[in-house]
């Protein structure tokens, strides 16, 4: 049984980049490549998938309307898919528990456990700000993979 260590793992192989798999209004699927990492909820503590979006972003769009994703991740010929509900924080979708300053944080958080590193951490907080970049939260209901 496939768990988040395979997903972690498999990511850190292949620097972040998956597969993110939405669902359109018309019931048509959307597939697009991110980097992704595993860590923990910042609210909850759950384990989840998360990454960095624009929040102009279609992804992002269809899951506030229909928060149901997938995400795989492959090298080579091993992958992994994790089925899960996705949860957006940004500033086009506020929480209770960050201000604009704990989404910079939060967005810094969700990058480097994607593998991400920056030189100018004050040059990438504005270049999400002038983005304005969300966090994408997704927590698993089913994993599965071909190992």
């Amino acid at each position: 049984m496939a768990d988040l260590d395979d997903v972690r793992s498999l990511l850190a192989r292949e620097h972040g980049l998956c597969v993110v798999t939405t669902s359109r209004a018309d019931s048509t699927m959307q597939s697009t490549i991110v980097n992704a990492g595993v860590m923990a909820h910042p609210v909850t503590g759950e384990p989840t998938v998360a990454l960095v979006a624009r929040a102009s972003a279609r992804k992002v769009a269809h899951l506030r309307a229909r928060p149901q994703v997938t995400i795989a991740v492959r090298t080579g010929w091993e992958w992994v898919s994790v089925e899960g509900t996705a949860e957006v924080i940004g500033p086009e979708d506020p929480s209770p528990h960050f201000d604009a300053d704990g989404i910079r944080v939060l967005l810094r958080k969700v990058f480097q456990a994607a593998g991400g590193t920056h030189d100018d951490w004050d040059e990438y907080d504005r270049v999400m700000r002038d983005d304005r970049r969300a966090a994408v939260f997704v927590r698993p209901t089913r994993i599965y993979s071909n190992g």
